[in-house]
């Protein structure tokens, strides 16, 4: 079972290291008489291209004749490529470039990060941000910390992601492009109420606290500070009223002179994106307003164009789907670059003169992800990558050329170089199929049409030696919550091992996602709006009895798993529904939305205030009596994102009513999931409680 689980030998080998070195070459490590090597390659059309090779060694060499007493390397350092194919590490506190073309090392800067919290570095100056002690600093030039706070600690927070990491928010610290301004968060949470997490190691144990802001509760307040190195000034933007507001999606403008900031209502249905004075804080004007009668979401900041710094490009769902829009600095739109029923799911960017935009889109299908190529004036949109599943694409500085990181459900791994066209010049590595020596079921990903017509993608795994005359037990895994995408096309279709070994062991395994999951587009996702679970159960419960009706699953014997979304959905499914499944594992899940956290909870539900009957409807403690078959619950006792207190306050409500089928397990020291080791026996745990109440034999 372990090997399984954790024998990486199983996954898809890859090319290690992969970075471009500029538009002419690239780089990657391989290991050669058990030593790391970077093996660095020209792009040549008759694949005769020169190459090198980097060793520690090399490094070490150029870095001792240049500072004799400076540590020796041991192995090879991590590195980033800059421009003129030099690159920058760390050895120790300090860090150097080192030149491939004249193989000279030079000093960058040194940087003590004991106690460090946080931290940015600004890619060109190297000049530092971080947070120590609560406190934030800066570092210019190499020169003595310069202190910016005195009052962090306590509920005040410098430099780290504010909004509980909604609305693509998850970095504190930015640097203007040429690094002599950073802009950065202050958080202010002493409203908030402080939530106990207990220190099991101490003894007797401790008790540390998490600010927690719960739907319907005071939010904490969000600010935005500008430091100016050259001046050694600090000032914060003029963000306004009301303070319960979201500050999301910092950037700067051309040369450093302005900020923008898509500013979110609490109620998350109206937003303006402002423009403020970056030397003053003095608000500037309002480029425009999106609203809608449900919720909007921004994620991605504006994006200005190289060759035109009056122009920027603005990602939206006001269509539906989310798309790109070409703004004027003025607030007018120019035009929609992208368009259709799929969605932009990344922009790499554009060309040296902004003639072709490249961006990954679901345009051929909500399961596959696929380079683009998209005219900036007239809209002509060319699919570079041509199999489908899913490429992960690396685009050198000049975007020249493409590094495509592929796989599908038949192709474990290949990695190949193409050109702006989408001309392939290589295939560079290709993996093996890991498992080939193993006995697998099969593994098939497809779509179904629930009753009122819509497409919902399932991924079925199959028993060794299927057959459909025979009735086997089902384990349904879900998640079917947003931001979230279960079933893909690529390598495992979105899942791990685990599938397959419960597929050995004679189960069906199937997965749906349902409406309220990511990328199918607004209208999918926000079906979910004010009545969370109930849609989803639906759609979960039409798939099901989709695999019911192909004569093979036994539906006496079926069991539901799922984690966090999932565990709620799993509860849901076992209480609002009893009876259809025999057993259930639901693990860290959202019991009662009034104690989940406000950014999330109010974007899909509104405040217990404003929907109390969808509060109330989707609180499982009021459905705690209803269990039918056997659940077991998990939580882990450090749980920050969903609170310990639900799974406790569904375990007493169960006391309370009777309930004698409920099972429960905690993980003292693990928080919302169970990493490490422990990850080993969380599936253990999962797959020997199935099993044995869906009574398969060994």
């Amino acid at each position: 079972m372990n090997d399984a689980i954790y024998n990486y030998s199983l996954y898809p080998k890859s090319l290690s290291g992969f970075q471009w070195v500029d538009d002419s070459h690239f780089s990657y490590t391989e290991t050669v008489d058990n030593e790391k090597v970077v093996l660095i390659r020209e792009i040549d059309a008759t694949k005769n291209g020169r190459e090198q090779t980097l060793t520690h060694s090399s490094l070490n060499e150029s870095l001792l004749a240049a500072f004799p007493d400076a540590d020796s390397i041991k192995k090879l350092p991590r590195f980033r490529w800059l421009k003129d194919q030099a690159l920058r590490y760390k050895q120790g506190n300090d860090y150097y470039l080192f030149s491939l073309l004249n193989s000279k090392t030079t000093k960058l800067g040194s940087f003590d990060m004991t106690g460090v919290t946080t931290h940015k570095l600004h890619s060109e100056s190297l000049n530092h941000a971080f947070v120590k002690e609560d406190q934030l600093y800066v570092q210019i030039n190499g020169k003595d910390e310069v202190k910016l706070s005195e009052d962090g600690g306590n509920g005040i927070v410098y430099g780290q992601a504010v909004h509980r990491y909604e609305f693509g928010i998850t970095e504190g610290l930015f640097w203007s492009e040429d690094g002599n301004s950073l802009a950065f968060y202050r958080k202010d949470e002493t409203m908030v109420s402080d939530y106990p997490l207990y220190v099991m190691e101490d003894k007797p144990s401790t008790m540390k606290g998490t600010r927690y802001p719960v739907a319907g509760d005071p939010s904490h307040h969000a600010t935005i500070g500008v430091h100016h190195s050259e001046t050694d000034k600090t000032i914060y933007l003029k963000t306004g009223e009301p303070k319960e507001q979201f500050l999301t999606n910092i950037a700067w403008g051309p040369k450093g002179k302005n900020i923008y900031v898509a500013v979110v209502n609490r109620e998350q249905n109206h937003l303006w994106l402002k423009e403020f004075d970056a030397i003053s804080g003095e608000y500037r004007r309002t480029l425009f307003e999106e609203t809608h009668n449900k919720y909007v979401e921004p994620e991605h900041p504006v994006q200005f164009l190289k060759s035109d710094p009056n122009k920027f490009i603005w990602w939206s769902e006001r269509d539906g789907f989310n798309h790109l829009y070409l703004y004027n600095l003025d607030g007018t739109l120019d035009k929609q670059l992208t368009k259709g029923k799929w969605v932009v799911t990344q922009v790499f960017g554009a060309d040296e003169n902004d003639e072709n935009l490249f961006i990954e889109s679901t345009k051929e299908s909500p399961i596959d992800r696929d380079l683009s190529c998209v005219n900036m004036k007239s809209g002509r949109m060319k699919r570079l990558t041509q199999d489908p599943g899913t490429h992960n694409i690396t685009p050198s500085p000049g975007f020249r050329y493409f590094y495509d990181n592929f796989s599908n459900t038949v192709t474990p791994r290949e990695c190949r170089i193409f050109d702006a066209a989408g001309i392939p010049f290589e295939t560079i590595f290709k993996a093996d199929h890991p498992a080939k020596d193993y006995a697998l079921g099969k593994m098939e990903i497809s779509s179904i049409k629930t009753k009122d017509g819509t497409e919902l993608y399932y991924r079925l795994f199959k028993p060794v030696d299927f057959d459909p005359s025979k009735k086997y037990p089902v384990i349904v895994y879900l998640y079917n919550g947003p931001h979230a995408q279960m079933v893909r096309n690529r390598w495992l279709g979105g899942a791990n091992y685990w599938y397959h070994y419960l597929a050995q062991r004679g189960y069906l395994v199937f997965t749906i996602d349902g409406r309220g999951s990511a990328y199918r587009g607004l209208e999918f996702e926000n079906a979910i709006f004010r009545n969370v679970g109930e849609i989803e159960m639906n759609d979960q419960l039409e798939g099901l009895n989709w695999l019911l009706d192909q004569g093979f699953a036994d539906k006496d014997r079926l069991g539901i798993h799922g984690w966090s979304y999932g565990g709620f959905m799993t509860t849901s499914m076992m209480t609002r529904h009893p009876g259809i499944f025999k057993v259930g594992v639901a693990g860290g899940p959202v019991i009662d939305w009034r104690y989940y956290e406000i950014m999330y909870t109010e974007r899909y539900m509104d405040t217990p205030e404003e929907n109390p009957e969808g509060y109330k409807k989707t609180n499982l403690l009021n459905h705690a009596d209803k269990l039918e078959g056997r659940l077991l619950m998990i939580h882990g006792a450090q749980d920050p994102t969903v609170l310990w207190q639900h799974s406790l306050m569904y375990l007493q409500k169960s006391i309370e009513k009777g309930v004698v089928n409920l099972d429960y397990y905690v993980y003292p020291h693990h928080q919302h999931n169970v990493r490490g080791k422990d990850r080993v026996h969380l599936y253990e745990k999962v797959t020997e409680y199935l099993m044995r109440e869906l009574e398969v034999k060994n």
